[in-house]
């Protein structure tokens, strides 16, 4: 969810409970006017623009039912771990969150910063308009890879971030398990890549590193939206991220290159960070997470929106099942695989060509 997303109309404050949290904190003086702006861009969480006068903030408070078609419900004690985890980040890497301002736990809601939209534009919105630079997916890379360094075996950290059925309710099973449900051939390799994953406890896990929750700030990438912190496998950020540079490389015109350049930008720069354990052994784990996700975004609980042309789905339940089937070794591989499945010609093309040069068998007499 951005802070910066696109506005709907002002609308006055959605319960006298957000305003009374502004005051009890100090960020507002009681009866001051204040201007609250719903902002779009999530499903899991609300999230208001509050203009006061002289200064802006946000205020984010957790949803128990997700703004989904399909039935999806995760507890809102999620709100607690997305503020511990902009905590966590903002020590390691202060330019890479917004400023932390008040929080409420029992109420599930937190204010930040706001951060203006003409120097911290979301980072989605660029990869669409085809505003596609390498140089800032290898910046975010870099970025996940020194926090998931600097989280790597910390008792106190794991401990903390002990979120299992959290990421269990907002990711293995939306994701994981309900694609599983969809791909009954693929059910085996689908459950034992979320028991796998839901086992595996290494770093500190963001749990949402999609582009639209991610701004390009003048200092580096901000991460935000960080509801499925949770202290498990470091390998699941990489290759969430990377999913959706792929499946935006079938819809951005004249972008498609420069995506999968980026990706594999991104996975080249996190890699250089990891030292927590043998590179190849998180490679493959996130080379064989990243097919699942693929496919979770067409036959998920959260398919992306952008995904209209049946061709588009089709190509992406092609080629994430076969790399279940068949796994690659590193998440290069994978790039390797979709770049060749893009250059393989199509049905209709294969067609065509067989009909040209059937016509020209007939006209000569021979194979042309």
């Amino acid at each position: 969810m951005s802070l910066t997303s696109a506005q709907a109309s002002p609308a006055p404050v959605p319960d006298s409970s957000l305003a009374d949290f502004l005051t009890a904190h100090g960020l507002a003086e009681p009866g001051e006017a204040a201007r609250w702006t719903p902002l779009t861009g999530g499903v899991s969480s609300d999230l208001w623009r509050v203009d006061l006068p002289g200064r802006s903030l946000c205020v984010k408070r957790a949803l128990a039912q997700l703004k989904v078609a399909a039935d999806w419900q995760a507890p809102v004690s999620r709100n607690a771990f997305e503020w511990a985890w902009m905590g966590f980040a903002s020590r390691h890497r202060p330019d890479s969150v917004p400023e932390l301002l008040a929080h409420d736990p029992e109420a599930g809601l937190f204010a930040m910063a706001f951060l203006p939209p003409e120097h911290y534009p979301v980072w989605k919105a660029q990869l669409l308009r085809g505003e596609v630079r390498p140089a800032t997916a290898g910046a975010v890379g870099e970025l996940l890879g020194t926090l998931h360094a600097a989280s790597a075996g910390d008792a106190a950290l794991a401990a903390e971030f002990a979120t299992d059925d959290n990421f269990h309710a907002l990711r293995i099973e939306p994701y994981l398990l309900a694609t599983a449900s969809a791909h009954p051939g693929l059910t085996d390799v689908l459950k034992g890549l979320a028991d796998r994953t839901a086992s595996t406890h290494l770093a500190l896990v963001h749990g949402d590193v999609s582009p639209k929750n991610i701004l390009v700030g003048p200092s580096g990438p901000v991460l935000l939206d960080a509801e499925c912190a949770w202290y498990g496998d470091p390998a699941f950020d990489l290759a969430f991220c990377v999913n959706h540079l792929l499946l935006k490389s079938l819809v951005v015109p004249g972008g498609s290159a420069d995506l999968l350049r980026s990706a594999r930008v991104l996975a080249e720069e996190y890699v250089r960070w990891v030292d927590w354990e043998p590179r190849p052994a998180l490679e493959a784990r996130a080379a064989s997470l990243l097919p699942a996700l693929l496919l979770a975004r067409v036959d998920g609980k959260s398919p992306v929106e952008y995904l209209t042309d049946d061709r588009h789905r089709l190509f992406v339940r092609t080629v994430a099942s076969a790399l279940l089937r068949a796994p690659a070794a590193t998440v290069v591989g994978v790039l390797d695989a979709w770049v060749t499945a893009l250059e393989a010609p199509t049905e209709t093309e294969t067609e065509t060509e067989t009909e040209t040069e059937t016509e020209t068998e007939t006209e000569s007499g021979r194979p042309a």
